[in-house]
């Protein structure tokens, strides 16, 4: 094919899902070509706006249809079908039946609190992770760490592998949304609180709004007005009021926090789809009350990034930064440029995902084991040299 038929053609197939019902949700030219082997087989696009039950909901170019997800693999926990997902349903099945999911560009996963070692999709293919700290509480900066760590691990890859094995290359932006802005009054303290937010979310957008006053809104509203974006954040933290706002009407049904710890109710009991007035699309979701990581290694690292370059001009390769000699993490803590709380929180999610990934890894629990016993054996050796020295 010539360069003016690929450009011909490839214009032609824009225009053509551009001009499509679903646009609004999201559809492109890339979503199209990925389903062109399903249209030919007859079947139906459509985007996941709700799951309950075993049951989703589907928008489709025909409206929605309440469709069965029970065909797609359902042992699998990372191929059940969740809100966001792009599926291929039968237009002409009694009862209806998703047929296939469309690979996943991005997902937000945490690992469940069952004894079993599962992950949980909690949105797919979002363009931005908006992660909502409520102003009305003391910050908690330890979970913003943690929900920054599985945003941008769950960004970077595939949670549905293609049929030729390769993963997805999709990217979700995270950012910081201070909600309640307005219980900070003083210009002064609402500084320092993004100061701090900031100062855990190594280049995050951290952005202070108000649903009450309005008070950041627009510049929210700019940000979500491209691409699929999910609310995530505890009970109480203000997801479903800010859902409201950008939508201009009360959709989500809310309710007041307490007012002993500012903690919410959970109003919202599934993770609903909406399209915005203003262009985007918007995933709002229950309040999280665990937040469990899973295989959110590289999330961890691009955190606490400046730890892991601090590593790198440490004396020995494997230092653990306890009190290794030449370890620059202590030095740094030494010297005020690190605070030793940062440190205490890396050391724990790193701990936490190398238990959780052992958990489902043979080869890695091995290595885990022998580096134990290695270490154990290099005390007893310690303490020996130290007892004979005594005598």
């Amino acid at each position: 094919m010539s360069l003016q038929s690929f450009s011909s053609a490839l214009s032609s197939l824009q225009g053509s899902s551009a001009a499509h019902p679903l646009s609004p949700y999201g559809w492109d030219a890339e979503w199209e070509a990925e389903f062109a082997p399903y249209a030919e087989q007859g079947l139906l696009p459509g985007r996941v706006v709700r799951v309950d039950r075993g049951q989703c909901d589907v928008v489709t170019p025909d409206g929605t249809l309440r469709a069965d997800t029970a065909f797609v693999v359902p042992r699998d926990p990372m191929r059940i079908v969740c809100t966001g997902d792009w599926v291929a349903v039968d237009p002409d099945g009694d009862p209806q039946f998703v047929r296939t999911l469309l690979p996943r560009r991005t997902a937000f996963v945490r690992s469940t609190s069952s004894q079993r070692s599962e992950g949980q999709v909690l949105a797919t293919n979002v363009d931005h992770i908006v992660i909502c700290v409520s102003l009305a509480v003391e910050l908690d900066l330890g979970r913003v760490e943690r929900f920054l760590a599985l945003a941008m691990s769950s960004s970077s890859g595939d949670a549905l592998l293609r049929e030729d094995g390769s993963a997805g290359d999709g990217v979700a932006e995270p950012i910081v949304v201070l909600t309640k802005a307005d219980l900070v009054p003083d210009a002064a303290t609402l500084s320092y609180l993004v100061q701090d937010i900031e100062g855990v979310a190594p280049g995050v957008q951290v952005l202070p709004v108000s649903s009450a006053t309005g008070e950041g809104i627009d510049v929210f509203s700019a940000i979500v007005s491209g691409g699929t974006s999910v609310l995530l954040g505890a009970s109480g933290a203000g997801k479903s009021t800010l859902a409201n706002t950008l939508l201009g009407q009360d959709v989500m049904e809310v309710q007041a926090a307490r007012d002993v710890d500012g903690k919410g109710r959970h109003t919202t009991t599934t993770r609903n789809l909406l399209v915005l007035p203003g262009g985007g699309v918007l995933i709002d979701t229950p309040g999280l009350r665990g937040v469990g990581l899973w295989d959110a290694e590289e999330g961890v690292g691009q955190v606490f990034s400046e730890i892991e370059e601090l590593a790198e001009q440490c004396r020995f390769h494997d230092c653990a930064h306890e009190s290794e000699p030449g370890c620059a993490v202590l030095a740094a803590i030494e010297d005020g440029s690190l605070h030793e709380r940062r440190l205490d929180s890396f050391r724990k999610l790193l701990r936490e995902n190398q238990r959780i990934v052992a958990k489902t890894d043979a080869r890695l629990r091995s290595e885990i084991l022998r580096d134990w016993k290695r270490k154990g054996a290099e005390g007893r050796a310690a303490m020996d040299a130290k007892r004979g020295r005594l005598r």
